[in-house]
C-alpha cells in the first residue's frame, strides 16, 4: 500500500476516535471512578512520555545528561518547588552534566 493511503487511514481513525467522544453519555464521564481512571492515565502518560524523552535515542538507549537533568528535577518535585524552580534546576543539572563532558 501506499504510504499516503496509510496516513489517510490514520487521520480517518484518529478523527473517528474524537467523534465517538460525543457519544459517550455524560452520566457515565461524571462518575467518581471514570474521573479517577482519567486522571490516572494522564499521569501515566506523561510519565511515560517524560521517561522516553529522558532515555531514548532514535531506537537505542542513550544515558547522557538528559537522566541527570530527569533525576535532578525529580528531587526537586520531591522536594515540593514549585514548577518553575524544577525547569530551572533541570536545565541547571543538565548544563553542568555536559559542562563536565557527560554527552
Amino acid at each position: 500500500m501506499n504510504l499516503w493511503l496509510w496516513i489517510l487511514i490514520a487521520c480517518g481513525l484518529a478523527y473517528l476516535t474524537k467523534l465517538s467522544g460525543y457519544f459517550v453519555p455524560a452520566k457515565l464521564l461524571r462518575s467518581p471512578r471514570m474521573m479517577r481512571v482519567a486522571g490516572t492515565m494522564t499521569i501515566g502518560l506523561l510519565t511515560s512520555l517524560t521517561v522516553v524523552n529522558a532515555v531514548a535515542s532514535g531506537q537505542s538507549l542513550a544515558f547522557d545528561a538528559r537522566l541527570g537533568a530527569l533525576a535532578a528535577g525529580a528531587i526537586a518535585l520531591w522536594l515540593r518547588a514549585p514548577f518553575l524552580v524544577v525547569v530551572i534546576v533541570g536545565s541547571a543539572a543538565a548544563a553542568c552534566l555536559r559542562l563536565l563532558g557527560w554527552q
